[in-house]
């Protein structure tokens, strides 16, 4: 079902990707085609909202949207099978994970339109919990978001709580594949981060706060902003906006229920995303093991996608 954008979020797609009818109309048409004669692919979703959070996260450079596209189902069916597979919010795990809180949506959107998404890994019990389960938490929200066309043009803002979080929690995934997690996180999912907050950080993890902002692009890394309490983030978040335990109108348990139905609406779809498949043969084992060094180099490609490079991100 094609889904009706307002006036201001058309006029965004227009000012930040260079979007319009005629635009997106060439691409989905040849993105289509692509698919269709690319031997890598066994199985895709060819619609609308799946082919468009490609183009719009690349702005609509048909080499970069397709990279990232190949590479998307190349790292959901091996590297990625413990963050893309057996998404369903209906498995008692997850369920629990998410009545804690570890991580939720908040039901209205702030000034620019944007989803703010909340994260506490404090929650997160390591001797109870799974890394392949705190993946998967964060790929059934990614997921549901990524399915609503105005959250692909105004992209997203994240706000960690770390209250609580300890030196137990960072040995969940090697360092190796705490690098190659964050890499793809902003190479590979094809989500806008505009804004990311961290409050509540506790001076034991700065050392690993440090680690991972060397493995984030330079424009990512001047959308962080860290804060020693809740209250300090109120200049830059609408407080109104957040749980009530944070100083906002609604409790958190109601936003997380609110979030949950959302999860529900979207999980007949998120469930069928994975019949997606790709050949793994057919690409190398850096690729296939999610190293970001294994992503083409793009220079030849610039003249294709050059005119649609823009400050704006």
């Amino acid at each position: 079902m094609e889904q009706c954008l307002n006036i201001d979020t058309l006029k965004i797609a227009k000012e930040e990707l260079r979007e319009d009818e005629a635009t997106r109309d060439n691409a989905l048409g040849q993105m289509r085609l692509w698919l269709k004669q690319n031997k890598k692919i066994i199985d895709s979703r060819s619609d609308d909202s799946f082919l468009l959070r490609f183009l719009r996260a690349k702005k609509f450079s048909l080499p970069l949207a397709q990279e990232a596209l190949e590479r998307y189902l190349l790292l959901r069916q091996t590297f990625g099978r413990q963050l893309f597979n057996e998404l369903d919010i209906k498995c008692p795990r997850l369920e629990k994970l998410l009545e804690l809180g570890y991580i939720f949506v908040v039901p209205k959107r702030d000034k620019n339109g944007r989803r703010i998404i909340i994260t506490r890994p404090g929650v997160f019990n390591p001797s109870i919990w799974t890394n392949a389960e705190m993946c998967r938490m964060h790929g059934v929200t990614y997921e549901t978001l990524m399915e609503d066309q105005e959250n692909q043009i105004r992209g997203f803002v994240h706000y960690t709580d770390a209250a609580g979080m300890c030196l137990q929690q960072l040995t969940l995934f090697t360092p190796r594949e705490a690098v190659r997690i964050v890499k793809n996180g902003e190479r590979t999912l094809p989500m806008r981060h505009k804004e990311i907050y961290g409050v509540n950080v506790p001076l034991s993890l700065k050392f690993a706060l440090d680690f991972g902002m060397t493995l984030v692009s330079e424009k990512i890394r001047s959308r962080v902003k860290i804060f020693s309490s809740i209250e300090e983030s109120h200049t830059y978040v609408d407080k109104s906006l957040l749980p009530k335990e944070y100083g906002g109108e609604m409790e958190m348990s109601k936003m997380i229920d609110l979030w949950k139905q959302e999860l529900l609406e979207k999980r007949e779809q998120i469930l069928k995303n994975e019949k997606m498949s790709v050949r793994e043969d057919m690409f190398s084992e850096g690729a296939r093991q999610g190293r970001v060094s294994a992503l083409t180099n793009h220079s030849h490609h610039h003249m294709v996608g050059s005119f649609r490079q823009l400050t704006v991100d």
